[in-house]
């Protein structure tokens, strides 16, 4: 695959030039330094294999509270091809909800391009599923710490053209990468400041060990979270999290019941647990974990909505994501006790 478009030196580091806005200009009649996109090549001596696109507001280094907004890619099909996981990304870049909030808040977006192998099926590395989670060799192993080495790399890359960033991160998906905000959010807490995801099949990855005596393992919960990330849940910084999450109340896209999302194990646990209607049934028993278990989060069921979102729901995640920065978005409660039920 061919990636070399142009080269930019980006602090003193060559990228890839993927396009440039074009400046705007002011009632004086100078022009405001254009936006930039660059396609950031696989460093894995720092920890990531895989590209990562990262878009530069013009004048981001001139807007306060500055925070990263990461998007994580999602193709929406299987293929050993990275050149159509690195197309389906940069769209991104331009016409996913990340872009409108980041273009909106004048902020940074940083887009992986993960693959999504078709040879390896089962591995559905855009939700950070649990195949991927288990890997460990090979190029895919390990992407939420890839994803956190693209995250301090781009911070540095921003510092050196003025631009510092929060050192935690705005997250947003839908669909598959939504499921991968909310599970990377639970694996990460202490590096994300607030996470929309909607259209995550009435399904979240929950704060619990176990629940009703069944042991629930990751992604479905927390009962080998310390085998898998060799460290202890992070409850606070969880709890201090602003989250938003939402579903069409006309969705019908459920991949749990899909042999490449769940196994046939975690989806009779999901069935028997939490229900097999993921409207209501599954998605109303989750946010009654999540309200019960002092997360700071704000649930929003849209009537009329399949699986998307329109303008009107664009604007509240906006809203959601400036309101967060300026930390008044939600109440924090932490419980005195958390250990499933």
């Amino acid at each position: 695959m061919r990636w070399w478009v142009g080269i930019l030196a980006l602090g003193g580091a060559a990228a890839i030039i993927l396009g440039c806005a074009h400046g705007v200009a002011d009632e004086s009649g100078s022009s405001s330094k254009a936006d930039m996109s660059v396609l950031v090549e696989p460093a894995p001596e720092k920890g990531f294999n895989y590209p990562y696109i990262l878009r530069i507001p013009g004048d981001a280094a001139s807007a306060s509270n500055q925070f990263l907004m990461v998007e994580p890619n999602n193709t929406g099909a299987l293929s050993d091809d990275l050149q159509l996981h690195l197309d389906a990304a940069k769209a991104l870049t331009v016409n996913g909800i990340g872009f409108f909030v980041s273009r909106s808040l004048n902020l940074a977006l940083l887009v992986p391009v993960f693959p999504r192998p078709k040879t390896e099926w089962e591995i559905y590395t855009h939700m950070l599923d649990r195949d991927v989670m288990l890997l460990r060799e090979g190029p895919m192993k390990w992407l939420d710490l890839q994803l956190i080495a693209m995250i301090d790399d781009a911070r540095g890359r921003l510092k050196k053209e003025g631009v510092r960033v929060n050192p935690k991160v705005l997250i947003t998906g839908f669909s598959s990468s939504g499921v991968f905000a909310n599970r990377f959010t639970m694996l990460h807490p202490d590096r994300v400041h607030a996470v929309a995801c909607g259209g995550i099949n009435g399904l979240l990855i929950l704060p619990y060990i176990s629940l009703a005596g069944e042991e629930l393992l990751y992604p479905l919960g927390l009962g080998d979270y310390e085998s898998i990330t060799k460290r202890s849940f992070d409850l606070p910084s969880w709890c201090q999290v602003h989250q938003f999450i939402y579903m069409g109340a006309e969705d019908e896209n459920d991949a749990v019941l899909f042999d490449d999302g769940y196994s046939d194990s975690e989806r009779e646990i999901v069935f028997t647990l939490l229900g097999k209607q993921m409207l209501l049934d599954r998605w109303e028993k989750c946010q009654q974990i999540y309200r019960s278990s002092g997360a700071r989060v704000t649930f929003n069921t849209y009537q009329g909505i399949g699986h998307g979102t329109d303008c009107a729901i664009n604007y509240e995640i906006l809203e959601f994501f400036r309101t967060s920065i300026d930390d008044r978005w939600g109440v924090t409660r932490i419980p005195n006790i958390f250990q499933g039920h």
